[in-house]
Order: C-alpha cells, then structure tokens, then sequence
C-alpha cells in the first residue's frame, strides 16, 4: 500500500491543449526527465526508477544512463523500464516500495508525470486487478503499432465489462480513454486528462490530488487493468517552469501536521503582554500561520487573541484588560501550507489581575491628636494598623 510523498507533470507547450506535441528536440526520455524534475523539487531521497512507456527510443538496450543523467540522479541507481501504458504505470505504483520515482511517458498525445513514493503522504490503495485481452495492441519489426478490434466491442468487452468484473462502478477518474468516455463511466466530474498512455493515470492521480477528490481511479487500454483508490489530506501547488518550450506542475503531498511550542506568559499579568512561541516547524512543507488562543481555566473553551500571525517569530499582543480576573489557560494553535494544525501544550492556570488592592485605616483616626504614649500604644510599633486585601493575586507589601 504505497504513499505518495509528491507528483510532478509536465507538458510541451505545442499543439493543442488536450493533444500536446513533443518538440522538435524531445523524446519520452527528455519528457520524462522534466517530469521526473518536478517531482522531485521538494521532496526527498530517490533508490529505485521505474519508467513506463510505448514509445521508449531504445527497446534494444536500456534508456537509464541518459535519464539518470537528465534528473541528475546517482548513474548506479536501479532502473526498470517497463513496455505499456496506463495500466503497467499504476500496476507500477500499486507495487512500489518507498523512495521509488515512477515515470509515465508519451509522445501521441505528448505529456509526461512522476510520483515519488514515501513512508508517508497520499495513501494509494488497490482496489481491483483485472487481466483482459481487449484491447490488443501489436508492435511489428519496423516499429509500427497496430490496433486491432471494434470500438464498440472494445467498449462493452473492455472498459465496461473490466468495471463489472473488478466490483467498481463508480470510479472517480479513469485513464486511458477520452474524456467524454470517462464522463460516461464516472461518478461527478472527471478530470480531464491530456494524454492517454503511461502518463494518464499519474495525471489522474494529480487531478485528483489538485481537487482533493477520494475515490477509485481506473486505468484501461491495455492488457492489465488495476484500479486504485486515493485517500489522504492533500496539498496541491504548482509551478510553471521558466522554459518556453514547456509546463511544469508539481504536486507537494503533505499530511504531516506542524509542531508549536509556546512560551509561558507567567503569573499573574496585568495590562498588556505578548503571548508568543519558542518553537514553530513543519518537516513537509511550511508554517502558514499561528494563532494564539484563550479560554477559562479547565474549560475548554477556547477564543482567539487576535489574529494569526503569518511570519515568524509568531507573536500578538493581549490586552488583557479586555476580560474578566481570573485563571486562564492559553495555547498555539499552528497550521502549515497544506492545511494541517495542530496545538501547543497548554498552559494552564495563568492569573489575570488587573484589579488594585483594597485597604482601610482605623488608626491613627483621621483628626486624632496623640501623645507618644498615646501613638505607641495604638497600633504596635509602627504606629497604623487597619485592613488590606485583594482578591485577585493577593497583597504583596
């Protein structure tokens, strides 16, 4: 059950924007490099690559030396190049183990995507694998490739009986087929892919990461159909790359929630203070922002002191004139890019008093006139006595 720590895409800039054309200088290797590029802005240590495609340049010798060159990748790495489309891609995921980069690459329509599996991240669960014979797909000594069947038969015998067969009727995206055949076979609105072939169900999975949509994602066209299933909390940013020749997208998977340490304000405090943290981090991508928080002491029941702060050292002041005497308890509450939160400890029992003391004099009288006998023997040796008290933090002297 393999997770997905990032997704990157990328997509020529030629053609049409549902059928993109390689340029004049590109191939699947190059196209996957760019992919595999993306996917590995952000994200961590790379032990094994599996590249999918039909349209690999070399199928007589291996393709590795120049695509672990492109991604600048150590040229010793493990590098399993695999003939197929949609389903071998996913059937590749659906099998990987953690720190594999996963490559899908096409030239007709071109386009290319990378996944980067991890110990964490976007859960990818199979769901169902279906082996059929429809469709079929030759490749004759001159390289070029044939489709045999009817569409119909292969729609009915294919696509629609591998659903049957696999217990899935509502599938939230599947690849491989056009996208008005995929709106047919879908629950709510798929989304809509720009290639095909090895790369279409890591572009699924992407749009579903993008839309934060769970679900299962099906991938047809070939002769193994797996179907898998995508859950998780998902961050989506993307970028576009500086080179005119193309479009980068990468995918940022972030389930891991930020750690936040707040400071003790102490006790008792009066007027306004800062409540701020000593600590505030994110391993998997950054933290958005930190709001600080109040509530009764033991109560639970917690209000906002102010507004988040975006930029560190995350800090508010509190005027702490603004409520009632009595204990507190306060926290932080952080959250990071991807939406995850998560709380400070508490600190609890914190006294608020803005209250001043009370006293009362009952000697000397207020228009009393003494002797020193009389004064010596009113109260005690420093001559006043009377009352004091506070209700809040107490008399101090």
């Amino acid at each position: 059950m393999p997770y997905v720590a990032s997704i990157g895409t990328y997509l020529p800039c030629w053609g049409a924007p549902q059928h993109r054309v390689a340029g004049d200088d590109e191939d699947v290797i190059t196209l996957a490099v760019e992919a595999g590029r993306a996917a590995l802005i952000a994200s961590g240590a790379v032990e094994r690559v599996v590249l999918v495609s039909r349209d690999l340049p070399l199928l007589e010798s291996s393709n590795a030396a120049v695509l672990l060159a492109g991604l600048g990748l150590d040229p010793e790495l493990e590098v399993d190049e695999r003939l197929g489309g949609a389903p071998a891609t996913l059937d590749a995921v659906s099998s990987a183990r953690p720190r594999t980069l996963i490559i899908g690459t096409d030239l007709n329509p071109a386009g290319a995507a990378a996944i980067l599996t991890a110990e964490r991240g976007l859960q990818v669960r199979t769901a169902a694998r279906v082996t059929r014979s429809l469709p079929v797909r030759t490749r004759k000594a001159t390289g070029a490739v044939h489709d045999y069947g009817d569409p119909r038969l292969l729609h009915e015998r294919g696509l629609v009986a591998s659903l049957a067969a696999a217990w899935l009727d509502t599938p939230a995206a599947v690849a491989g087929v056009e996208h008005d055949r995929a709106v047919e076979l879908c629950i709510g609105d798929p989304p809509s892919l720009p290639t095909s072939g090895a790369s279409a169900s890591l572009f699924a999975l992407a749009g579903m990461a993008d839309a934060g949509t769970t679900g299962i994602s099906g991938s047809m066209a070939d002769e193994i159909k797996v179907t898998a299933g995508a859950t998780g909390n998902v961050s989506a940013t993307s970028t576009v790359s500086a080179r005119v020749y193309g479009h980068q997208a990468a995918f940022k998977v972030d389930n891991v929630n930020p750690s936040v340490t707040m400071s003790d304000p102490g006790s008792p405090v009066t007027g306004t203070i800062t409540l701020q943290t000593s600590a505030a981090s994110d391993t998997d991508s950054y933290v958005a922002q930190v709001q600080f928080q109040r509530s009764p002491a033991g109560a639970g029941s917690w209000t906002n002191v102010g507004s988040a702060d975006t930029t560190s050292p995350y800090s508010v002041s509190f005027d702490t004139t603004t409520v009632g005497d009595g204990l507190y308890d306060f926290r932080a509450v952080a959250t990071d890019g991807a939406g995850n939160a998560a709380n400070s400890a508490t600190i609890s029992n914190r006294r608020i008093d803005n209250t001043a003391p009370s006293s009362t004099t009952t000697f000397p009288a207020s228009s009393g006139s003494y002797n020193a006998s009389g004064w010596n023997a009113g109260c005690g040796t420093n001559g006043f006595c009377g009352t004091y008290s506070d209700s809040g933090s107490g008399v101090e002297k």
